[in-house]
């Protein structure tokens, strides 16, 4: 028999692998609570517009809503044979509506119906995902303020580079976070226009009235183009770009909790809320949530990829292809939700060994580029002189047995430069290092606090 979704132009219905690969209502159910408020919209414009009468706009009204609590209760039978979201609530309307509920479609297509619908989900998910990243940014800040003065060593290559703080290298994540709540907002102002009214891909010979649609859902205008409305997905692929990036900052974080809660590291603990044991190894304590957010990242990135891969070829306006654009989506918007929620968790858990820290902090030479600072500010050397020497007292306190460069003696560092004096044991401890960082931006302790009780007022306010 035929498709009653389709009319007549078909005679008989799909076979069941024509019917399993079209079929989007296993994940596009979820949109459908945009689809009920973008056809309300759709209906009080044509009202509005007398296009569709008082008395079908009220039975439309009435049963959108019934199918709204349907959904809601649980009680909302979806049907795969009825393909996606809008074909499943648009046959359960007729059942409740009657003839009426058939008015509803009139001027629009489910190519711009879809459309919006999507619009709408990954902007309210787009507002979701900043409240959370705003509540790590505030986690991470809380913590930076709290140990803006916990020296700890700075690495570049994972050797040790310069002690920098505790407070600081947290305050480095805040940044990036921040960045990504900014690539969600722009990604959220440029979707923020309404597709609806587009039909097909033409427009509409009904005297509708898109800008009162676009304001009624929120946007700020109507799309301009009415092919681009209904092949575009850029606001699917910006969302998810920002996404990847997001989830590639997490990822960086969380490999260094997992390296940092080694035993030979040990710079961090987390609790049992955070970690799992070993089936047969008893004293392990595995930094598991940490392990799931780096290899989650992983799922993000591919949804955009696999995305791009979709639309590269096709050509305007709209081929079922872009039904692939929701599956993924979901599941990546979604992952980076669990990923950003799991993580501030865990900074709020992580408890820093200061002590530990610090100790690092003096290992592997790192208050060799103070010395070569001090040695160009206070004797006038030029940098690259100043480097050598700075090398050449590295050398002799590792013959030391590996000593510290303060345990050198003001005559053996006057072998390698004459005019060294004793201001110099000023710059070479740790504390002295991070102290001396003062410029904007670098990890001097007053530094950190001020970033940090200026990041959590703007985050508070």
């Amino acid at each position: 028999m035929s498709n009653k979704m389709w009319g007549g132009r078909f005679q008989s219905g799909p076979d069941a692998l024509m019917e399993e690969i079209n079929a989007s209502i296993d994940f596009d159910k979820r949109l459908w609570a945009q689809d009920i408020r973008g056809s309300l919209a759709h209906l009080s414009m044509l009202e509005a517009q007398g296009i569709v009468g008082t008395a079908d706009a009220k039975a439309i009204s009435d049963g959108l809503e019934a199918v709204r609590g349907e959904i809601e209760g649980g009680t909302f039978t979806f049907s795969r044979a009825l393909e996606d979201i809008h074909m499943n609530v648009e046959s359960r309307l007729a059942a409740i509506a009657g003839p009426a509920a058939g008015r509803l479609h009139t001027a629009r297509s489910r190519n711009d119906q879809v459309a919006t619908d999507f619009r709408l989900w990954v902007r309210d998910t787009i507002d979701e995902l900043d409240g959370q990243l705003a509540d790590l940014m505030t986690a991470l800040a809380e913590k930076a303020l709290a140990f803006h003065d916990a020296v700890m060593p700075g690495f570049t290559h994972l050797q040790s580079a310069q002690p920098v703080t505790f407070g600081h290298h947290l305050l480095a994540y805040v940044e990036m976070l921040g960045r990504d709540r900014g690539r969600f907002a722009d990604a959220r102002r440029r979707l923020n226009e309404s597709p609806l009214g587009a039909a097909a891909l033409a427009g509409t010979s009904f005297p509708i009235d898109r800008r009162a649609t676009a304001a009624a859902l929120g946007f700020d205008r109507p799309t301009a183009n009415s092919i681009d409305s209904v092949s575009d997905r850029d606001f699917v692929l910006e969302a998810l770009a920002a996404a990847a990036i997001g989830a590639m900052h997490l990822s960086r974080f969380a490999e260094e909790i997992v390296i940092w809660t080694t035993p030979q590291f040990a710079f961090v603990a987390l609790s049992d809320k955070f970690t799992t044991g070993s089936s047969i190894m008893p004293q392990k304590r595995n930094p598991d949530a940490a392990e799931l957010v780096r290899a989650k990242a992983g799922r993000v990135i591919g949804a955009l990829v696999a995305l791009l891969v979709v639309m590269k070829g096709l050509p305007l306006a709209y081929a079922k292809d872009m039904q692939e654009d929701k599956e993924q989506a979901f599941d990546a918007l979604q992952t980076l939700s669990l990923a950003t929620a799991a993580m501030a968790g865990m900074v709020r858990d992580l408890r820093p060994d200061t002590a530990r820290m610090k100790t690092a902090a003096g290992a592997g030479y790192a208050t060799a580029t103070d010395l070569a600072d001090w040695l160009v500010r206070e004797l006038g050397l030029p940098f690259r002189e100043a480097h050598h020497a700075t090398g050449r007292l590295v050398g002799m306190a590792s013959a030391k047995g590996d000593a510290p460069l303060e345990s050198l003696t003001l005559a053996e560092m006057r072998e390698v430069e004459p005019r060294i004096h004793e201001g110099v044991y000023a710059v070479l401890g740790v504390e002295n290092s991070v102290r001396s960082r003062t410029s904007y931006g670098g990890t001097a302790p007053d530094n950190v606090k001020a970033q940090a009780e200026r990041w959590l007022k703007a985050l508070r306010s």
